[in-house]
């Protein structure tokens, strides 16, 4: 007790001294703050020594008069808080300065300073922090045991915003922060909610926590996780929270106007074999109506779905039955609408088929607490084999389409399985029963066959092994009702503003709620047609924040009720909101800086606040105290409008804080924060101050342009450029962009990494150094704006001027566009004119010339960074001149320039022909400087373009210069045709021309004129057509003015007439051309003859003045007494007389047709033997051959009137055939020249009183399968009196037709003799051996190619002049 009175009696002298001394100081409060006093710590800086990764706090107390302010430095270097966030945390709280530097690494072991200034001096106190790299785990142990993680400090930093995915696709929300201390094995506790429900980690959710962040990753995104996103971190403050929303909108549909898949899909009142499965509908905007869903269902362990429904089920609730005890499965639902079946839903969770009354038959009974007995109702039933009737028969489902029948399952029910029957009745009728397919296990059962209008009762019995209970009671009378409907539409809906890309939404609740599930919001542009979801997961509220909107574009609104039978009417629409944000105070500047101090006066200037409120911000009010002093003094009465500011009537050496309000219209937001302390002592530096003001624009994903303003003090000389140094985000490590200063106050940045922060400074040079580099920029993220447009340089298709023109991708009211020429401001500049539309600036030129070349830039205001830039190079504007040029003096293009043609009746066409005529169009003919204004005919066609003149009457008095001359709208041109001298006397005789075959077409013609055609046997045609003809007309044909007749008279009503013509005489080169010989080539065929071996090629037609060419070993063979070249009407040939080893080799031949060239081979060194040997086999080989034995002479003599008989022997086996040939054409046998052949062996040709025309050359063709001979005999005929004529050997009459050798036969002995060509060319002379006629059967005649078909020439026509195409007549 003593003690305690002594106590009480201390505490109360304690408690006067205190009040004396408070009021002796009140007294000399004002003397005390007149005492000037240094800086003293009080209490100093303890060095410190921690493990890594754990947090550390230096604290100091000083005093001094006026009070000191404190700057903390490590190693000499000032320490920065907002170099790296959450490092470095600076308090000065009740006199006490602090230093807590959190989560330490090795690096931070150094010597930390608190240095005191005031106006009398400073005083410094030194600590060291030394941090070791590994703990102990004893360490570890404690700092473990004693710290729960809900004790953690935590502060969030980057936050997840609003977000958008797909379905389908995956999502990750981040939030950073930092944590005191950062213990990695005590990580923070972080819950992740939607719509307020607790998330848990899934295949579907996945949460991580540490390092720094937590997150929430949605792997499989679907619409059933759309929703408000909450992360929740409980701190040792309470808890830290953020949250934003998830828009998930639908994948592509699987057919085009499907509807989206629905979502939420649940099973509910689960029974063995029965269960509820309930869902919500889509959102349909632009599809149409949904009109109903197919139930899916999978049994886990498999992956077969089942479609559960038949038909689409119109209502978002569906019974599932038939389902098996114990198994489990999944859920789905498909919705259907005219267009197609849409994507499935997610997948229900597991459900597992069991009877839910198995539960309520257990009873649980405690004994002491402790132990629990489980009892079955079985057990207390006793045994009991026939079960009791089912109660309380019901409908607990009631719907159009469907009812579903619930009851309380018996009691006592039995041990025994049971299972349930159902009857129905309607009316006084008789009851039936309705499930007779399957077994009933649980008290549910959906009944889908029921009659529109009739009501129905049931009565269930329950039946087991042992038999069956009574009928329940029957249940009230059911009958189907037309189902209950949507909700009524929603009503009033108010669009406000919110943010630059969001919309409030608010409406009425509708008026019939019936069951309300959501609401569905829908949004459309003002002028669009398309309406846009803006949920996807009906919403519960009646109010809504429409996000992803375009900044600064207008829209409408309207809501729409979801129930589950589906969406109701849409509202009425709401009124027009432009996307702005909502209006309200600006945000505090902030970055305070001091640009220059003469000593009575400090330059301060700042950054625009972050936020301005959703208007303009229009005023600025500074604040200033004493750094030793609470009290804030304002500096300006009248509003500030631009960020720099320069306060007058300062005390010399005294330290200074300022702070900055911005205001708006909606009135002056919060202050900034306190400056540093800045001391107002004068400058006198020779190096230049800070720039400051340092802004972006142009930001893209590589460079950005940084511009800033020049500093206040100049220093001892005029300011020369600049330097600009760049850091990534958080480091302190400046790079230099610029090598050599810029003296402009701009510079274009490259070389950025995309989706790097940057953060940048300004030094400014002079004569005498570098100068104080600037304030530190914002960090900047190398990305640009989504949406970002750049300049585009275009000319007015109207007027022709020259512009440049930026659509911005976002804008709101009181954005600006702002142009500037190479980044100065473009005031009021006569050579420049800007006008702005909507979301469009447009920078037009006035007269634009090599004056305006260079870098033009736009910056939108009051936006985040819209911005792009253009250089305007002399190439570029000199096209646009041409095409403004082009546009302000238009012509009508043109296809074609004026141009004439003649007609069939000699009428002359003048035309030409526009690339496009508008009806509006006027023109007019001008010929030889006079106006055509009537007797021609002249029209125009808009659809082809063509403008056309028709004289009727072509005389010399057309002669001259042809214009036209035309108008369209602006445009205008004229084409010019001159017609004279050559030229005009050309057209005329063409218009006279055509004026006689006019009328000469008016009586039978010829429309096509006479040319030949080859067919395809090589036989000459003369064609010609003919025209307008009629029965009694004839056609005559005519050679060297003899009239040909035909063997079959011309058809003229056929309108083609053809002429073959007799053998062809040489020189007819234009038609040998058009023989298709050289593609009916056969290959080369090696024959044996009496003087050696002949290579030999059949064709259609031959003659020797074809060009062909023979070579050996690619050596050109000349034709000698060795190697001898011919041919007959249809072969060429190469005899190789007593044949040696010399003539082994590679064979071909080339034969031309004046086109190409073709080649035909034959190898004799491949045969095996030698060339002798070769012979010998052939001759041994065709010793059976037919043949002339002997008998003939090659040349006969005899005078007129005097019989000749030539007469000779054949051999052969089988017996050959003979034929005789005059002049190559088969002899018959007549009166006058008589043919036989005796007893297989003797051939005669006799004529009787042979006559001058007997003369000619005979030949004998004898022959068999394996080969023949060919004898000729020529035959002169002289008169009587005349002297006996001594023909040379080979040579026939001169009077007589000179043929060549034939064909020689085909192989096979029953082929008749073919009849030779008709058509003939001179034969070689008697000096060419005689060709074997047939080749052996090892080597049989080669078939004939196709032939080609026919070719004809027709007669050239004479060059006309360009025709055009003809417009329709008017």
């Amino acid at each position: 007790v003593g003690k305690g009175l002594a106590v009480i009696q201390e505490e109360l002298h304690r408690m006067r001294i205190a009040t004396k001394v408070k009021g002796m100081m009140r007294k000399r409060v004002d003397l005390l703050e007149e005492i000037p006093k240094l800086p003293d710590f009080l209490v100093a800086l303890r060095p410190h020594t921690v493990w890594e990764k754990t947090p550390v706090k230096l604290f100091c107390t000083v005093e001094g008069n006026p009070r000191p302010i404190v700057k903390w430095y490590k190693d000499g270097v000032p320490v920065d808080p907002l170099s790296t966030p959450g490092k470095y945390k600076i308090e000065n709280k009740y006199g006490v300065h602090s230093l807590i530097v959190s989560r330490c690494v090795v690096s931070d072991t150094a010597e930390y300073s608190a240095v005191a200034t005031n106006q009398h001096g400073t005083a410094t106190s030194k600590a060291k922090i030394i941090v070791k790299s590994k703990s102990p785990s004893f360490l570890k142990t404690l700092l473990t045991s004693h710290i729960h993680a809900s004790k953690l400090d935590v502060s969030l930093l980057d936050r997840f915003p609003v977000s958008f995915g797909v379905e389908g696709n995956s999502i990750r929300l981040v939030c950073t922060m930092v944590v005191v201390p950062d213990l990695p094995n005590i990580p923070p506790i972080a819950q992740w909610y939607r719509d307020d429900k607790l998330l848990k980690p899934s295949k579907l959710v996945e949460m991580s926590v540490g390092g720094g962040a937590a997150s929430l990753t949605l792997p499989h995104l679907a619409k059933d996780d759309e929703g408000l996103y909450t992360l929740r971190i409980f701190t040792k403050d309470g808890t830290a929270e953020h949250s934003a929303y998830l828009f998930v909108s639908d994948a592509a549909p699987s057919a085009p106007g499907a509807p989206g898949a629905p979502m939420s899909v649940k099973a509910y009142d689960i029974n063995s074999d029965y269960v509820l499965v309930a869902w919500k509908p889509p959102n349909t905007v632009n599809e149409a109506p949904i009109t109903g869903y197919f139930v899916d269902r999978c049994e886990a362990g498999t992956d077969t779905w089942v479609q559960c429904n038949d038909a689409p089920v119109k209502i978002c609730k569906y019974p599932v039955h038939g389902l098996r005890v114990g198994h489990s499965y999944y859920f789905r639902v498909r919705a259907v609408n005219s267009s197609g079946i849409s994507r499935p839903s997610r997948k229900s969770d597991k459900v597992t088929a069991l009877d839910a009354a198995e539960s309520e038959r257990l009873q649980v009974i405690k004994i002491e607490g402790k132990y629990d007995i489980v009892i079955k109702d079985d057990d207390l039933e006793g045994y009991v084999t026939i079960p009791g009737e089912p109660t309380d028969v019901h409908a607990s489902e009631i719907f159009k389409s469907y009812v579903v029948l619930s009851w309380k399952p018996p009691s006592p029910r039995g041990r025994a399985p049971l299972w349930y029957v159902i009857e129905k009745v309607s009316g006084t009728g008789d009851w039936q029963r309705i499930n007779t397919t399957v077994k009933l296990h649980s008290p549910r059962y959906p009944v889908f066959d029921l009659q529109d209008g009739q009501k129905y009762q049931f009565r269930v019995y329950s039946v087991n092994m042992y038999g069956s209970s009574e009928a329940s009671a029957p249940s009230e009378p059911i009958q189907k009702v037309d189902e209950d409907g949507v909700p009524s539409a929603p009503g009033h809906v108010v669009a406000t503003r919110n943010t630059k890309s969001s919309v409030f939404v608010q409406w009425e609740a509708p008026k019939h709620l019936k069951h309300l599930m959501g609401y569905y919001i829908d949004g459309r542009v003002v002028g669009a047609k398309e309406w846009f979801a803006c949920n996807h997961k009906p919403f519960k509220h009646t109010r809504f924040v429409v996000h992803g909107l375009i900044p600064g574009e207008t829209y409408v609104f309207r809501v729409q009720a979801v129930n589950l039978f589906g969406l109701s009417e849409e509202s009425q629409e709401s009124s027009p909101i432009a996307v702005e944000p909502a209006l309200a105070t600006p945000s505090s500047p902030f970055g305070i800086t001091m640009l220059s101090s003469d000593g009575s006066s400090i330059t301060v200037a700042w950054k625009s606040p972050k936020h301005c409120g959703g208007s303009k911000v229009n005023a600025y009010y500074i604040d200033k105290r004493d750094a030793d002093t609470l009290v804030w003094k304002e500096v300006n009465l009248n509003a500030v409008t631009e960020r720099m500011c320069t306060v007058e009537n300062l005390k010399e050496g005294t330290f200074y804080e300022f702070r900055v309000t911005a205001g708006n219209m909606a009135g002056v937001g919060l202050p900034s924060a306190a400056s540093v302390p800045m001391k107002c002592e004068a400058w006198t530096m020779e190096e230049p101050g800070p720039a400051y003001d340092l802004s972006f624009s142009e930001v893209r994903s590589h460079s950005l342009v940084i511009l800033w303003r020049a500093p206040i003090y100049t220093g001892a000389s005029a300011v020369t450029g600049y330097f600009v140094d760049m850091a990534k985000k958080g480091s302190s490590e400046f790079v230099t962009v610029n090598q050599e200063a810029v003296s402009h106050r701009y510079l274009q940045v490259t070389g950025l990494e995309e989706g790097e922060s940057y953060v940048f400074r300004v030094r400014a040079v002079n004569a005498h150094g570098v100068g104080k580099p600037s304030q530190l920029s914002e960090p900047v993220c190398a990305k640009a704006i989504p949406g970002t447009k750049e300049i585009v340089a275009g000319v007015d298709e109207e007027t022709g001027d020259v512009f440049l023109s930026l659509e911005a991708c976002e804008i709101c009211e009181t954005s600006k566009f702002v142009w500037s020429k190479n980044y100065k401001l473009i005031s009021d500049c006569p050579r420049v004119a800007v006008t702005t539309k909507g979301r469009t600036s447009r920078l037009t030129f006035t007269n634009p010339d090599k004056d305006d070349l260079g870098k033009y830039s736009v910056i939108v205001t009051d936006t985040d960074g819209v911005s792009a830039s253009h250089t305007l190079t002399e190439d570029a504007l000199n096209t646009m001149l041409e095409l403004s040029y082009a546009i302000r003096h238009p012509i009508v293009p043109l296809k074609h320039g004026l141009n004439y043609e003649v007609l069939e009746k000699g009428h002359v066409r003048f035309w030409l022909q526009a690339v496009k005529l508008s009806p509006s169009v006027s023109y007019r003919f001008i010929v030889n400087d006079k106006e055509v204004t009537s007797g021609e005919k002249i029209s125009h066609d808009v659809a082809t373009g063509i403008i056309q003149m028709t004289v009727d009457h072509f005389t010399r008095a057309n002669e001259g210069t042809y214009t036209v001359q035309i108008h369209d709208g602006k445009a205008k041109t004229q084409s010019s045709l001159v017609l004279v001298g050559d030229v005009f006397k050309a057209a005329l005789k063409e218009a006279e021309f055509q004026r006689k075959e006019h009328i000469r077409k008016q009586g039978p013609h010829f429309s096509e004129y006479l040319y030949f055609t080859v067919t395809e046997d090589c036989t000459v045609m003369l064609v010609c057509k003919v025209a307008n003809v009629k029965k009694e007309s004839t056609l005559h044909w005519y050679k060297d003015d003899e009239e040909i007749v035909p063997d079959t008279p011309p058809n003229v009503m056929s309108g083609s007439c053809a002429l073959p013509l007799p053998l062809l005489e040489t020189g007819c080169d234009d038609i040998l051309k058009s023989f298709p010989y050289c593609a009916s080539a056969s290959e080369l065929v090696l024959q044996c003859t009496p003087e050696g071996i002949r290579l030999q090629c059949y064709m259609n037609y031959y003659t020797e003045e074809m060009k062909t060419i023979w070579k050996h070993k690619e050596n050109k063979i000349a034709s000698s007494e060795k190697m001898r070249i011919g041919g007959t009407a249809e072969m060429a040939w190469m005899q190789i007389c007593d044949p040696s080893d010399k003539e082994k080799g590679h064979y071909s031949m080339e034969i031309s047709d004046g086109v190409k060239t073709h080649t035909r081979t034959f190898d004799l060194s491949g045969q095996g033997k030698n060339l002798h040997l070769l012979k010998s086999d052939f001759f041994f080989f065709c010793s059976d051959r037919g043949r002339v034995v002997g008998g003939l002479p090659d040349v006969v003599t005899i005078m007129e009137e005097k019989s000749l008989s030539l007469t000779c022997t054949v051999w052969g086996e089988p017996t050959p055939e003979v034929t005789w040939f005059k002049n190559e054409q088969e002899v018959a046998s007549t009166e006058h020249t008589r043919v036989m052949f005796d007893g297989g062996k003797f051939a005669s040709l006799v004529i009787n009183k042979v006559t001058p025309e007997d003369s000619g050359k005979y030949s004998i063709n004898v022959r068999n399968k394996y080969g023949g001979e060919f004898v000729e005999i020529t035959v002169s005929v002289y008169r009587h009196g005349e002297k006996i004529p001594e023909p040379k050997l080979g040579q026939a009459k001169a009077a007589a037709t000179t043929p060549v050798l034939p064909k020689s036969p085909a192989p096979p002995s029953k082929t008749p003799t073919p009849t030779p060509s008709k058509t003939q060319t001179p034969a070689p002379s008697m000096k060419s051996p005689t060709p074997a006629s047939t080749p052996i059967s090892k080597s049989p005649t080669p078939t004939p190619k196709s032939p080609t078909p026919p070719r004809s020439v027709k007669s050239p026509t004479p060059p006309r002049f360009m025709k055009s195409p003809t417009p329709p007549r008017k």
